[in-house]
């Protein structure tokens, strides 16, 4: 017989684990009373869209802003996240997903969105070694990218994404095509693994929530008029 949680976690509380036991996902129990990964196929997200798409607007300039990178030859990809701190609620307003291009392309479409929002970045640079991702890191701070290492703690980083689109604190803008093609085939198979393909802006949502959030920073004042802050950064619909 497999021991109680109070036998694997003993600092919770009856009380905390019985908040912990209602407010998720069945096989995610485990991963959250005893610091097992969860198991079970299907969407990692069984959230339906129509909950969290909505209608692209202009981001208010003291929302604070910052994103998650994914990097890799295949496929690179950085989802854009703003905070309405009134509601604790984030969207994800803008991305960018192309292939097979060098690091300052890739650098040079970030920064068009705003080089001075900071962002997180995948720790292992897509499974390479270590050492190669901190080197990758550099590479693209010396192209004028603020960032720093993403923590990488799947299944924390999955709750959390998880627990945000389930209570209505995560939107998407339906513009994020990309983003929401993944989200569809976002899944784990038979075995309970993540099924690791066409998951990089995924990915880079998770180390948005998990890491990014606590940079955010808002639109620095430029002096202009208002409402001239957000058209000087771009399409004034998507507010960049």
């Amino acid at each position: 017989m497999r021991a109680g949680p109070s036998a694997d976690v003993p600092h919770l509380d009856e009380k905390t684990k019985a908040e912990l036991r209602s407010s998720g996902l069945p096989h995610t129990q485990d991963a959250r009373e005893r610091g097992i990964p969860s198991l079970g196929s299907g969407a990692i997200y069984p959230v339906p869209e129509s909950e969290f798409v909505c209608e692209p607007f202009a981001i208010p300039p003291e929302w604070p802003r910052s994103y998650g990178l994914d990097v890799g030859w295949n496929k690179t990809a950085c989802i854009w996240g703003a905070r309405d701190r009134n509601t604790d609620t984030v969207y994800l307003y803008a991305e960018h997903y192309r292939g097979k291009a060098e690091p300052s392309i890739h650098a040079t479409a970030i920064k068009a969105r705003g080089v001075w929002i900071p962002g997180v970045i995948d720790p292992a640079a897509r499974g390479r070694m270590q050492k190669d991702g901190e080197q990758l890191i550099e590479m693209y701070r010396q192209l004028g990218l603020l960032l720093l290492p993403a923590r990488n703690d799947i299944e924390a980083g999955l709750y959390m994404v998880w627990e945000r689109l389930s209570t209505g604190r995560l939107k998407v803008f339906r513009t994020c095509l990309n983003f929401l093609a993944e989200y569809r085939n976002y899944r784990r198979d038979e075995h309970g693994r993540i099924v690791k393909e066409d998951d990089h802006l995924q990915d880079s949502c998770r180390y948005l929530v998990i890491s990014g959030l606590e940079l955010a920073i808002p639109m620095p004042f430029t002096g202009l008029r208002p409402g001239a802050a957000s058209a000087a950064q771009g399409d004034p619909a998507v507010g960049y």
